[in-house]
């Protein structure tokens, strides 16, 4: 038995046709509801929605997260359609999910490479999901390579952008230096990261998942204990900066790689 007080629940009936929204003093289930993805929904306070990977509640002002509890500052949607919580962080207003577009900005399709070949071969822009299956994109979006993030065509929709290497210092400084901020900008507890976590409070509301990366030469990574994410900035002719997050400590790591590898993006609001 569940009660509910003046929140509208978006029930979708699958393989049919049936949908609507039902507002009551107290609602009895016996069965169970399933909750999809909806869009146009006109933000009535006590609204639930299903992103793919967590349930948001409308509180009248923000979206907040049923799960955690983190309150959303807006959303924005890409090319494709998918939709993403931002979060205002200091003086920045981040995405708090990975990217997941198949195009770039301007309506053109970025190559999907799962060939490990062809993967290590790449100068051009490609993406894939973690070890090449879907079942990981609604948590932990795509894995994108450097061209992919540097193509004149743009990877995030209109008015963000990749983050620069100094835009990810701001965002570090911010909440204290890259030594402790990295457990700011973990998700709390271990349904997404292996033990042992440590440090994670989420508290900026970035819900950085460890997502892993794609090497090089096309092979998987370091799922559930490492997350990784490029920066737009190039480091001399072949590399590039990116940012890590680890299960083993609360720092943020910077470092440079070849542009070969697959690593999430977030975008940062222009």
């Amino acid at each position: 038995m569940s009660k509910l007080t003046t929140i509208t629940i978006l029930v979708l009936i699958i393989g049919g046709t049936f949908s609507q929204a039902s507002c009551q003093e107290k609602l009895d289930i016996d069965g169970a509801i399933l909750i999809g993805k909806a869009s146009g929904l006109s933000n009535q306070s006590g609204t639930i929605q299903w992103t793919g990977s967590d349930l948001l509640l409308w509180n009248g002002s923000k979206w907040v997260s049923l799960t955690n509890g983190i309150a959303f500052d807006g959303q924005v949607t890409d090319i494709d359609g998918n939709s993403y919580r931002t979060i205002q962080i200091g003086s920045q207003e981040w995405m708090a999910e990975n990217l997941r577009t198949t195009k770039y900005n301007d309506g053109s399709v970025i190559l999907q490479t799962n060939n490990y070949q062809n993967w290590q071969s790449s100068n051009v822009g490609a993406w894939c999901w973690y070890d090449t299956s879907a079942i990981y994109e609604p948590s932990y979006g795509k894995l994108y390579n450097w061209y992919a993030v540097n193509d004149s065509k743009v990877l995030c929709p209109t008015g963000w952008h990749v983050p620069t290497d100094a835009d990810w210092t701001t965002l570090t400084n911010f909440l204290g230096g890259e030594s402790g901020a990295g457990g700011k900008l973990k998700e709390k507890g271990l349904a997404h990261w292996l033990s042992p976590n440590i440090d994670a409070t989420n508290e900026s509301g970035f819900t950085g998942l460890p997502g892993g990366f794609r090497e090089s030469n096309g092979t998987f990574f370091e799922f559930g204990t490492y997350g990784s994410w490029w920066t737009g900035t190039e480091y001399q002719t072949n590399f590039a900066w990116y940012r890590n997050l680890y299960t083993i400590n609360g720092d943020v790591g910077r470092f440079t790689t070849g542009k070969n590898p697959g690593r999430a993006v977030r975008c940062l609001k222009n």
